[in-house]
């Protein structure tokens, strides 16, 4: 762009920058899916003739608008319910934003230095650094793949590759037919044409052929799933509990499901706590469920000052009456809210974060067996990570038939954090073809069946209980195949064996 006029190649900084923005409304709005296909085409067609240097720009600017579009809401934690003052917290949000779009940079000045002209490998190149960026972005330094770029594809006919590939597979795929007619626009418009019908042909078979069946029906459930509401500013206020813990335990009682869930820390208080405050609480929960056909899952923190904290659920059912209660702890912990990274202990002193500092659960938790099903819980922000849960399918005999994720996403506020959590755990279900059961204090507490279809779910910020029916799934799709044996490494080394072959093929013919 250096003979462009400066105010034509700022203007181009921010077109792309308001690309990467309104990107971040499909991951809401997944309806719209194509909008995305159409932002990432454009992307490409002002990085293809930039030089190194602009097309990281490019990438940076895209990136970073991306991630602080589609994560404003962190503010709402951070200043509200953190308590940290409000110019530290936007550049708290911005600095993260900035970071995570540093990795589309590398990717874009990369493809700009390795590209040689020809539409059909530099499509490949492209779609492999995307690869890259994204599982750069969802695995260094604890990972933040919220808003991965699959995500937005829930609802659109790329979904039917979720078993096979996953959500950065689906990333991938999108990069590559979003990037492909552009490339082969240069050929002339018989080349865009022959690009275009291309991108028709492959989404109109992905739509007419839909997801291949890896599971099969496992038997019903009836739930009972919690909605606690309880506002964040109010959850551990000494004058607020009482009434909060007399709901949940009435809502428990009168709950009619084979199984009952009750959201992330739905009782906030440690057993040493409750048991002062109510020393009959926890022994009545007991024996509710411990005499009764019923099970039930309740989020909870445990552990003591010398022991550590763990954010945990806790399993309760008729097997359990002899014995210390089924328990999962949180394995994949928030940095600042859950952790304290190393020498950032002054940044979290700064909020008003309680039981902040959590230690890890065990990598390969068993799952809790009631109702003839094998219930997998995960607790919140675990569900962005596939790979993870997919280390419970090594062994088919002991696979997870549902899973139970229990949220608590009030320190978000009414914001579109919501839908976009929801759209992530929908993505879970396909990926494995397992039904996803979301118990959360504020919403959206619902049924996701194995398709990835909301069939039940209750308004965000109302109290109550949503009953429903569950089909659980027994079976393992291949990407829960190679996922739980390898990880994300498998995806990782076709992006760079991709590469590899691309420019030494491309320098060969040369």
């Amino acid at each position: 762009m250096k003979s462009a006029a400066p105010w034509i190649a700022r203007l181009e900084l921010s077109l792309v920058a308001a690309l990467g923005a309104l990107q971040s409304l499909v991951f809401v709005h997944t309806a719209a899916w194509p909008l995305q296909l159409l932002c990432v085409a454009l992307l490409a067609w002002r990085v293809q003739p930039a030089r190194p240097r602009r097309a990281a720009m490019l990438g940076w600017l895209y990136g970073s608008a991306w991630v602080g579009a589609g994560t404003w809401w962190l503010f709402v934690s951070l200043h509200r319910y953190g308590g940290l003052p409000a110019p530290l917290a936007v550049a708290a949000v911005a600095a993260l934003a900035l970071a995570m779009g540093a990795y589309l940079a590398l990717a874009m000045g990369l493809y700009a230095r390795l590209r040689r002209g020809r539409a059909l490998p530099d499509a490949l190149l492209w779609a492999a650094l995307w690869l890259l960026a994204e599982l750069a972005r969802g695995a260094l330094f604890t990972g933040f793949p919220w808003l991965a770029s699959g995500y937005a594809q829930v609802d659109a006919p790329l979904a039917v590759l979720a078993p096979w590939v996953g959500v950065y597979g689906i990333g991938a795929a999108l990069a590559l037919l979003s990037a492909l007619p552009v490339l082969a626009a240069r050929a002339g418009p018989r080349g865009l044409a022959l690009a275009l019908a291309g991108v028709a042909v492959v989404l109109g078979l992905a739509s007419a052929l839909g997801p291949a069946a890896f599971t099969l029906g496992h038997g019903t459930l009836r739930v009972s799933l919690l909605q606690t509401n309880v506002a964040q500013d109010e959850k551990f206020a000494a004058e607020h509990l009482p009434g909060a813990l007399a709901w949940l335990r009435q809502a428990l009682d009168q709950a009619r499901g084979d199984l009952v869930v009750a959201p992330e820390t739905a009782i906030p208080l440690l057993p040493s706590q409750l048991q002062d405050l109510d020393p009959g609480y926890w022994s009545g929960l007991r024996d509710r469920f411990e005499h009764s056909p019923q099970a039930a899952l309740i989020g909870a923190p445990l552990g003591s000052f010398e022991e550590g904290y763990t954010n945990s659920v806790l399993g309760l059912s008729s097997h359990t009456a002899d014995r210390e209660p089924y328990r999962y702890d949180k394995v994949h912990l928030v940095p600042f809210g859950e952790f304290i990274p190393p020498l950032f202990r002054w940044f979290t002193d700064l909020m008003q974060i309680p039981l902040g500092d959590f230690a890890r659960g065990p990598l390969n938790a068993p799952s809790f067996v009631a109702q003839g099903q094998r219930l997998a819980p995960n607790i919140c922000y675990e569900d962005l990570f596939g790979e993870e849960l997919a280390r419970r399918f090594r062994h088919p005999a002991h696979a997870p038939t549902v899973f139970v994720n229990v949220s608590n996403i009030g320190w978000f506020g009414p914001t579109v954090a919501l839908p976009q959590h929801l759209n992530i755990s929908r993505m879970r279900a396909l990926e494995f073809q397992v039904p996803m059961l979301r118990s959360t204090n504020t919403g959206v507490t619902g049924v996701i069946d194995e398709q990835g279809r909301v069939t039940a779910q209750l308004p965000p910020f109302t109290q109550g209980t949503l009953d429903g029916v569950v089909q659980a799934r027994e079976g393992v799709t291949p990407f829960a195949w190679w996922a739980a044996r390898a990880g994300l490494w498998p995806a990782l080394a076709v992006a760079l064996l991709t590469i590899v072959l691309v420019v030494a093929r491309v320098r060969r013919s040369e």
